[in-house]
C-alpha cells in the first residue's frame, strides 16, 4: 500500500509503531505494505523537524527495529 492510498487513522497508528521500540520496522509492512524507507519518508513528512531528528536518532542502529538483524 503506497502512503498517499493510507487513511488518517492508518498513518496514526503507523506513526504510533514507528515510534515503538519493540515494534519493527517488518511488522509495519507486514500490515500496511510500507518498507522501511517509507516510513522514514511518512515520518519526515508528518512530524516536526525535531521530532523527525529526534525519532531517527532512537531508531538508527536499535536492532529492536530491525528484525533480520535480531535474528542473525
Amino acid at each position: 500500500m503506497k502512503s498517499n492510498q493510507l487513511n488518517f487513522e492508518d498513518i496514526e497508528r503507523i506513526i504510533e509503531m514507528a515510534w515503538e521500540d519493540d515494534i519493527p520496522f517488518d511488522a509495519i509492512e507486514a500490515q500496511y505494505g510500507l518498507k522501511e524507507q517509507q516510513v522514514i519518508e511518512l515520518m519526515r513528512s508528518r512530524l516536526k523537524p525535531s521530532s523527525f531528528k529526534m525519532w531517527r536518532k532512537r531508531v538508527s542502529g536499535r536492532k529492536t527495529k530491525h528484525e533480520k538483524k535480531n535474528q542473525t
